[in-house]
């Protein structure tokens, strides 16, 4: 019987074991996959233009003499892209972003729990923004930093979670100078296509702390005398006179692409408004919005 046991627990190890080696394996292959693809990336960028001398004059070549010059740098990142993940787990993601046929990928994945898995270097271009625009950049992979928040959509996320992306920002914002305003959704660069990061992400908190730009909350709902428009008492915001410019130059100014109005006022409205982002914009909405615009300018 005791023999039986032992043998029975040196099974279950022996078969922990060999889980544990094989998961350990999958990202040790996928890791040397990387660092093949970069040493690729690193040298077409080291590779010398031959002359058209060089390529005895073929019909393609341009260069009559190569001179090198110090005077360069990389790729600095001028935007931080945010999203969220729409799956179910952090495992999950990573897996999708590991796979190539996938042809997705984001500098890093921040999981529920607060853990930060980075996945490709700032300086590298990741597959994350998709078609998209902000203002007149119409190639935001090659602009950006590309964050996904194991988040499915649909629920709040966790406390965990915001307190590494507010890390991760910080780092973010002092390595590369990203201006405040230029921290954004999915949604904000894509409006006819994308969501995220939804309603619950929680855009006024990183705009206190400097990471996206916010409106001023008391110059849109002041405080109301109780006797105002001779002698009438005002019930809300809503009833405030105001001349305030056209709302889809409003959005233009800010950077949304307004080819499409209703996905504009939408994205518009699920970064800035977050509740009912179907609906046309309200009179408090356009006052919003009128007092944003400023901000970009």
């Amino acid at each position: 019987m005791n023999f039986h046991r032992i043998l029975s627990t040196f099974l279950l190890i022996g078969l922990m074991g060999a889980f544990s080696s094989c998961s350990k394996d999958i990202y040790k292959k996928n890791n040397k996959a990387h660092e093949k693809a970069v040493k690729a990336a690193t040298a077409s960028i080291q590779e010398i233009p031959k002359t058209k001398a060089e390529l005895d004059y073929d019909t393609l070549s341009i260069t009559d003499e190569w001179i090198g010059t110090t005077n360069f740098s990389i790729r600095k990142p001028n935007y931080v892209i945010i999203h969220h993940t729409a799956q179910d787990s952090l495992k999950q993601t990573i897996k999708t972003f590991t796979l190539t046929r996938t042809q997705v990928s984001s500098h890093y994945v921040v999981g529920r729990d607060g853990e930060i898995v980075q996945m490709l270097n700032d300086y590298l271009r990741s597959w994350h923004a998709g078609s998209g625009r902000w203002g007149n950049d119409t190639d935001l992979n090659s602009a950006s930093i590309g964050i996904e928040l194991d988040n499915n959509g649909s629920e709040p996320f966790t406390q965990a979670q915001i307190e590494s992306l507010l890390v991760l920002l910080k780092r973010l914002k002092w390595k590369y100078g990203i201006p405040t305003a230029n921290f954004i959704g999915h949604s904000d660069i894509a409006p006819s296509r994308k969501v995220d990061p939804s309603t619950y992400f929680p855009w006024r908190k990183l705009a206190e702390e400097g990471y996206g730009l916010w409106y001023d909350e008391e110059v849109v709902f002041p405080v109301l005398s109780s006797q105002v428009n001779n002698g009438f008492p005002l019930e809300g915001t809503d009833d405030l006179p105001q001349e305030m410019v056209d709302p889809v130059l409003a959005l233009r100014v800010i950077g949304y692409n307004v080819s499409d109005p209703k996905a504009a006022i939408r994205a518009f409205k699920l970064h800035f408004v977050q509740r009912d982002i179907e609906s046309e914009l309200t009179e408090t909405d356009k006052r919003i919005l009128d007092n944003l615009y400023k901000k970009y300018l």
